[in-house]
């Protein structure tokens, strides 16, 4: 899949796939990378060195600077992609080196599958079903 670059960058690794839009500011913890969001399909789960699925972001302006916070204490996504950047998310990925990109349809993916970022391609190694979802 080809998508839009955000962040120039490869990563691979473990999908986390919501689908729900994604906030960082008061939703997830950047001391332990856990999603903090009540009724948020993954509340309690931690987005740490996955590649991070969603459609889109939402939330404050100092969600940049959590995200930022997450890859300084090494508990940031490995890789984001989304259906449709938005400023919060992209500068986030920017100021904190995290590969991005969007324009990707995220109904191929599920959590699970092992996902390659290399700039705007994005390729699914590994598939997972998803009745294998957690």
């Amino acid at each position: 899949m080809k998508g839009r670059i955000i962040k120039a960058g490869n990563a691979q690794g473990e999908a986390l796939v919501s689908p729900e839009p994604v906030g960082f500011f008061g939703y997830v913890d950047p001391d332990t990378g856990i999603f903090i969001e009540k009724g948020h399909p993954l509340y309690g789960v931690s987005l740490a060195g996955k590649i991070l699925i969603f459609p889109t972001g939402k939330g404050s302006t100092v969600g940049s600077y959590t995200l930022y916070r997450l890859k300084k204490n090494g508990k940031a996504p490995s890789g984001i992609i989304v259906m449709k950047s938005e400023p919060i998310i992209a500068v986030g990925a920017i100021i904190s080196s995290i590969p991005m990109v969007d324009q990707i349809d995220i109904e191929a993916f599920h959590t699970g599958d092992i996902v390659k970022i290399d700039n705007s391609d994005v390729e699914i190694i590994t598939c997972c079903s998803p009745s294998d979802e957690n």
